[in-house]
């Protein structure tokens, strides 16, 4: 299992989305549970924020990679897909 650290700020209607997909994710499949997700809201740590590269939130990391970040205009189902990629990657599924 690899670690994730997800930014997000707590107004950002898609980091609700990104959270509610968590959510569902975590009961459809109960071994996501088990992963280290770290979540950062950048407007009480800039700095942490600062020493990453991203313009959109929410934003995840999996072992320090990229591997998802929002854009204007992503569908509930579009963000639910992209955090599930993400957590299968840091199961290493």
């Amino acid at each position: 299992m690899k670690d994730v650290l997800m930014f997000y700020l707590e107004d950002c209607g898609y980091c609700r989305k990104a959270r509610l997909a968590m959510d569902e994710l975590f009961e459809e499949k109960p071994a996501y549970r088990e992963l280290k997700i770290t979540r950062i809201e950048e407007s009480e740590d800039p700095v942490t924020a600062d020493r990453y590269d991203y313009y959109a939130v929410p934003t995840f990391y999996v072992d320090g990679e990229k591997r998802f970040e929002a854009h204007i205009g992503m569908s509930y189902e579009a963000i639910k897909d992209a955090v599930r990629q993400v957590l299968d990657h840091a199961l290493g599924a």
